[in-house]
């Protein structure tokens, strides 16, 4: 079994490593995450960021994943919703358009470093307030960048997707897999 360590404290993240049957090592760093407006720079900018502070502290002979994910509507980053209030707001934003979800991957082996940015394109349905506000008491959105979850009840909110569902949950795992080729990791 492939053992890594996740520079995330992310349980959906850690969640697709065991689907994939990897040991995982939770390893979260203190990294003081970027903001700016090139949202595919502020996601590579945060992965390195999170998984350099990992590696640094405990080395890379196990490979080390990080990862940042946001969402963009237009040229908005949409982050992770500081309240209810937020959460609504996002999703009526949301509501009848199309998105994009970012996720900037960064993995460490043997003093080797690589990033990439994978990309997403959601489309929501049209939500009534009264479909948002029942998603938003639920709770779900709080922690999720642009305040819904694909893998929960916010999979109701989605019309369609062009691209990888996981990396709308947040760890695009096709695209790791072949990174972690590029690497030099073995049997991942």
């Amino acid at each position: 079994m492939m053992r890594v360590r996740l520079a995330s404290g992310s349980p959906r993240r850690l969640e697709l490593l065991h689907q994939l049957g990897t040991e995982v090592d939770v390893c979260t760093s203190n990294f003081a995450e970027v903001n700016g407006n090139n949202a595919e720079k502020v996601v590579a900018a945060n992965a390195l960021g999170k998984g350099r502070a990992v590696a640094e502290k405990l080395g890379t002979e196990i490979p080390v994943i990080a990862a940042d994910t946001v969402v963009v509507l237009e040229q908005e980053i949409l982050g992770k919703p500081a309240d209810r209030s937020e959460a609504a707001a996002m999703l009526r934003k949301l509501s009848g358009r199309m998105h994009r979800v970012l996720t900037g991957v960064a993995v460490f082996y043997n003093d080797r470093e690589l990033v990439e940015v994978a990309e997403t394109k959601v489309w929501f349905r049209s939500l009534s307030e009264a479909e948002i506000l029942a998603y938003t008491a639920t709770g779900e959105p709080l922690d999720k960048a642009g305040a819904y979850g694909i893998q929960g009840r916010g999979a109701i909110l989605v019309e369609k997707i062009e691209g990888c569902y996981n990396n709308v949950v947040g760890l695009p795992l096709t695209r790791l897999y072949q990174m972690m080729a590029q690497i030099g990791v073995r049997g991942f």
